[in-house]
């Protein structure tokens, strides 16, 4: 999803012969990125027209411009792979079924609403601001209080995720709503913001406006889907989550010296969760929020000793040198890296969250590794353990995935809590002949042992990154979301994109980045070895190299491409019920600067490939979360900061108030009633 502050280079709007990073405005950008080059005979995307039929043996020719020779791999396989929902015990998966979406796909857009296809409706369900607790009057964006924000919904909504009522039923009509709050911005939020000098009310605020929103809400008459959704303030599992709230710290790195603090002496609790970005839930229903981009809320990493060992390791998450953009450190001694050098390496873990019990406390899953967490999809192996997949949002880092050692047990909730905190976090390599294998990241094996300066298991989670280093693990373009087909079983991974693809001093193109200079984003398929999500082993395809289709090297599955619509920068995935794959963006290009979308795509099929856009955000915004409820007749999405690069008093967006901008979470329906997309 979003990139940290200051540093948002490959959100790209794609004109006729160059990029430019529409947040250049306020981000200091500054980048003008040359088209993806033609190269000499074929270009990959026609190579992939021409040459993958879903059941072919792939013989490839030349990657467009820089891309080097891919080398010969075998099609994903067909068998239907064993694999269980989410939210169920493991079961055989039902044999593949091809899938229409019949909509018309509405075109690119720029203005100032949000806009679906023809027969959709969409409403707003929830804004910032929003009161989740009877006790909260109307919002007033003159008259903010951090006490306030805390018991109101967050900014920048991001994951969404649709938890039935009661819990293990598959209701439709009602549930409740979880909601990521990512990232804060004081000059949307504050008439009087100064930049360079926030106020420790504003900064509190912000921190009040981080975290999660937990939110019962229903579908109110107008059977077989259809009805307006509404929220209600009065619940008792509404609950907020906020960058100061107590999180225990558990696993192999709880009670770490790198997770001690002059406030938590033992190392086992922190204040908050910060830049909550993807996520996922598990079978037992429970919510894993996945922290992102925490560097940006830290300052003066460079005071620390040259020779202090903890300099290197935050300078490999990013952390700024000297002052960050925030300044929150100015009022809180816990974001100043002098003062407090271990607090970072208390975020940028995956955590775990009961919303049917509003009093639990949220625990920070040390065992899942730390690193700037994308996404955290469950599948229940044959085996019964559970595997998470989640990827490292940034240019040329790695997907992971963690196998527990424990198995899943479908009748007692309470026995499924811990099994988190014990397990194996894994690393995938994609080798250029279609082959991937996941290698472990487990102190004393390979390269992480004492000798080559590892000291421990919590040592080799808490730095994950370098530890994907020292394996060789395959750089990615910006991996996001992760997402295990309910249908096939298959595993598709969103790639953003990565402008630095092939440039000097960077790494190059190989057959899983196959473009330089990859403004538009792809999406890789794979199947785990004998259909087990638990497998070390798995063959992989891509499915879509995204951009418009006059693009020679876009491709989307073999499908034609003047019959698709335009898409760029894929951010996060989702999958109905019938096996249809759904796609956020956050850069969606065009020969004129667009708003970022959703589109649906089949992924099995003669509709394979067959890409349509569904709905349009507005002006600044990214779609940057997606998800249905039981049945399908229900499609919630996170708008996430509309009017990006205005302020306040000076908004490019004043959706949906009219008169200012407000981060939204929205929900799609169907007027002709049933299944979005059917």
């Amino acid at each position: 999803m979003s990139e940290p502050i200051g540093t948002r280079t490959d959100h790209l709007e794609l004109v006729e012969t160059q990029s430019v990073c529409r947040f250049s405005c306020r981000f200091n950008c500054g980048s003008l990125v040359s088209r993806v080059p033609k190269g000499e005979g074929e270009t990959f995307g026609s190579v992939l027209q021409r040459r993958l039929s879903r059941r072919s043996v792939l013989k490839v020719g030349l990657v467009a411009g820089a891309s080097a020779a891919l080398g010969s791999a075998l099609r994903l396989g067909d068998t239907p792979a064993a694999h269980a929902s989410p939210v169920t015990a493991p079961a055989a998966a039902p044999a593949a079924q091809a899938s229409v979406l019949n909509f018309t796909a509405i075109k690119p857009d720029t203005s100032d609403e949000v806009k679906v296809a023809e027969g959709y409706r969409s409403q707003v369900l929830l804004s910032w601001g929003d009161p989740l607790f009877t006790d909260v009057g109307a919002f007033d964006v003159n008259d903010q209080t951090a006490d306030a924000q805390a018991r109101r919904f967050g900014f920048n909504t991001d994951f969404v995720a649709y938890l039935p009522l009661p819990l293990g039923s598959k209701t439709a009509s009602e549930g409740l709503i979880w909601t990521n709050h990512e990232y804060t911005d004081g000059l949307m939020m504050f008439p009087d913001y100064d930049n360079k000098n926030p106020s420790k009310q504003q900064v509190d605020i912000e921190l009040a406006a981080h975290g999660a929103s937990i939110v019962f809400a229903r579908r109110n008459g107008g059977g077989n889907g259809g009805g307006e959704w509404t929220y209600d303030a009065g619940s008792t599992y509404n609950r907020r989550i906020t960058g100061t709230t107590p999180i225990r710290i558990s696993g192999p790195a709880a009670g770490d010296e790198w997770l001690k603090t002059s406030a938590d002496t033992a190392g086992l609790q922190v204040a908050g969760t910060l830049n909550n970005c993807g996520g996922g839930w598990t079978p037992w229903g429970t919510i894993l929020t996945a922290e992102e981009n925490f560097n940006q809320y830290f300052a003066n990493a460079d005071l620390l000793p040259a020779e202090d060992p903890r300099k290197k390791v935050h300078a490999r998450y990013g952390l700024p040198t000297a002052a960050s953009e925030r300044l929150w450190e100015i009022h809180h001694d816990r974001f100043d890296i002098s003062k407090e050098p271990n607090e970072p390496f208390r975020f940028g873990w995956v955590v775990e969250v009961d919303p049917y019990e509003p009093t639990s406390t949220p625990v920070k899953r040390t065992a899942l590794g730390r690193f700037k967490h994308e996404a955290a999809t469950t599948v229940v192996a044959p085996s019964g353990k559970v595997v998470v997949y989640t990827g490292d949002d940034e240019r040329f880092d790695y997907a992971y995935k963690f196998v527990t050692d424990g198995v899943y047990n479908p009748n007692d909730r309470a026995a499924n809590m811990g099994l988190l905190d014990s397990g194996t976090l894994y690393v995938a390599k994609f080798n250029d002949d279609g082959s991937g294998e996941w290698i472990p990241l487990v102190f004393g094996q390979g390269p992480l042992t004492t000798a080559n300066g590892w000291r421990s298991q919590a040592d080799v989670l808490i730095r994950a990154r370098q530890a994907g280093d020292a394996v060789g693990a395959a750089k990615m373009d910006r991996p996001e979301d992760i997402e295990a087909s309910p249908v096939t079983g298959k595993v598709y991974m969103a790639l953003t994109n990565n402008t630095q693809r092939g440039t000097e001093g960077r790494a190059a193109v190989d057959r899983a980045n196959p473009r330089a200079n990859n403004a538009f984003g792809h999406i890789i398929e794979w199947t785990e070895a004998g259909g087990d999500h638990a497998a070390l082993s798995f063959r992989w395809d891509i499915f879509m190299l995204c951009g418009r289709p006059d693009d020679e090297t876009a491709y989307f599955a073999g499908f034609p491409k003047d019959q698709v619509s335009p898409i760029g920068s894929p951010d996060n995935l989702a999958f109905d019920t019938r096996g249809n794959l759904w796609i956020a963006t956050d850069g969606q290009p065009a020969n004129v600067k667009v708003n970022d979308a959703i589109h649906g795509v089949p992924v099995e099929g003669a509709e394979r490939g067959h890409l349509k856009q569904l709905l349009s955000a507005v002006p600044g915004a990214e779609v940057a979360s997606l998800a249905f409820n039981a049945d399908d007749t229900a499609l919630f999405a996170s708008i996430q900061h509309p009017g990006e690069g205005g302020k306040l008093g000076a908004p490019t967006s004043v959706w949906p108030t009219g008169t200012y901008a407000r981060p939204s979470l929205v929900v799609v329906t169907n007027l002709r009633g049933g299944a979005v997309g059917a």
